[in-house]
């Protein structure tokens, strides 16, 4: 399988997002697998378009037993069939709860640093987001407990997304974290989303721990979105669900997503979901987190042998690795800059993340082998010549 992982696809001129750059650059920035999907997708996708008629789907009881099915074998969970929504995707749906479950002028907390378009989900729609930087010491993250009180204690505070796993630093938060966060939301009258849509790309001997799972606490006041985009590269296909417990809860966002149009699917989305939660889907996402495991090796012992400036900090999950270069500036956004200016490679700035951001950049590692290390070859190359310069 290390070869299926090792082959360059050519996604130059496909109207790729992440490809749209110029003729030398080499982006390793967005969310997104330079990977074919599991053969068992694909082939689902082909015989679908072989039929020809692309009309209004409905979701089948296949799509609620697929997903059933994984998080139980999967994640040890049981998502029970009245609790999920089909939904077009996580960023939509985060969007549209943060319409129904909260008020205009309300805060909404998250732990920072943290995926940036969560800020727009919050801001964009009138709210405020009441940041929780995450405690940072000897390469890991944290919560600092007492300041999440705090923030969810504010009588405008009714909601806080959480990231699990954390993207950008690809932490796994534990059961007890988890269950304290619940406990204090459950506390103040704070709802709880849940963005879990990297909770299937931990490290190969790591599991993740669903929110909802986490206590009765947790299952009762939260919103829960999941998908197969991350894990399985398919995030061009728009599908996604979300889960809720409670009814009340459950309701508004049902009603939010269909009064958006959120909640209608793709001629593709589902044969492609119930592919991909299938056995054959997982042997082959196994194998795609062993490679991803590899590549993070092969960056954390380039960047001791050759950039001792440049920390990997300690992760648990997710493919894009978090790169630590308070040695060298306080401003990545400008680091980034230089780097894709000098030599081609466009990686994240932590900057948009919020928290302790600045000192970061993200690169996304789920590429084969040649790619990763032209692109550590880069990366070398332009940080050299940016602390030439200073």
């Amino acid at each position: 399988m290390a070869k299926e992982f090792n082959k360059i696809i050519n996604r130059r001129g496909t109207n790729s997002l992440k490809w749209d750059v110029g003729d030398n650059e080499l982006p390793m920035w967005v969310a997104d697998m330079d990977f074919q999907t599991a053969k068992c997708v694909t082939d689902a996708i082909v015989a679908k378009a072989r039929c020809g008629v692309f009309g209004y789907q409905i979701v089948p009881n296949e799509w609620y037993e697929a997903i059933i099915n994984w998080w139980r074998t999967r994640h040890d969970f049981v998502i029970d069939k009245n609790w999920l929504c089909f939904c077009t995707g996580v960023v939509p749906a985060i969007t549209s709860c943060v319409k129904r479950l909260t008020n205009l002028g309300d805060n909404v907390v998250v732990l920072t640093p943290v995926y940036d378009i969560f800020f727009h989900s919050i801001e964009n729609t009138g709210r405020h987001t009441l940041e929780c930087p995450l405690v940072y010491e000897n390469g890991r993250y944290g919560i600092d407990f007492a300041d999440l009180e705090r923030k969810l204690a504010d009588s405008l505070s009714t909601m806080l997304i959480l990231c699990n796993p954390h993207n950008p630093v690809g932490k796994v938060w534990t059961r007890d974290e988890l269950k304290r966060i619940g406990d204090l939301c459950a506390k103040h009258g704070v709802t709880v989303f849940s963005d879990e849509i990297h909770c299937d790309l931990t490290a190969p001997d790591t599991q993740y721990v669903p929110f909802a799972s986490a206590s009765e606490k947790c299952n009762a006041n939260s919103v829960t979105a999941i998908s197969a985009s991350k894990a399985f590269n398919l995030a061009g296909l728009q599908s996604a669900a979300i889960f809720a417990k409670n009814e009340q809860i459950r309701n508004k966002v049902v009603r939010g997503l269909n009064s958006d149009e959120l909640a209608e699917p793709n001629a593709f989305a589902i044969e492609a979901i119930c592919a991909a939660f299938s056995s054959e889907g997982a042997l082959w996402l196994d194998g795609l987190r062993e490679h991803i495991a590899k590549n993070k090796a092969t960056v954390v012992e380039f960047l001791n042998r050759n950039l001792p400036e440049v920390k990997s900090i300690e992760q648990d999950a997710t493919y894009l690795m978090w790169l630590d270069c308070s040695a060298i500036t306080d401003d990545a956004e400008s680091l980034c800059d230089f780097i894709r200016a000098e030599t081609g490679l466009f990686v994240s700035a932590g900057n948009k993340y919020r928290g302790n951001g600045k000192y970061f950049l993200r690169l996304n590692v789920a590429c084969p082998e040649a790619t990763l290390t032209d692109g550590l070859n880069r990366l070398k190359e332009g940080i050299n010549l940016y602390i030439a310069k200073q």
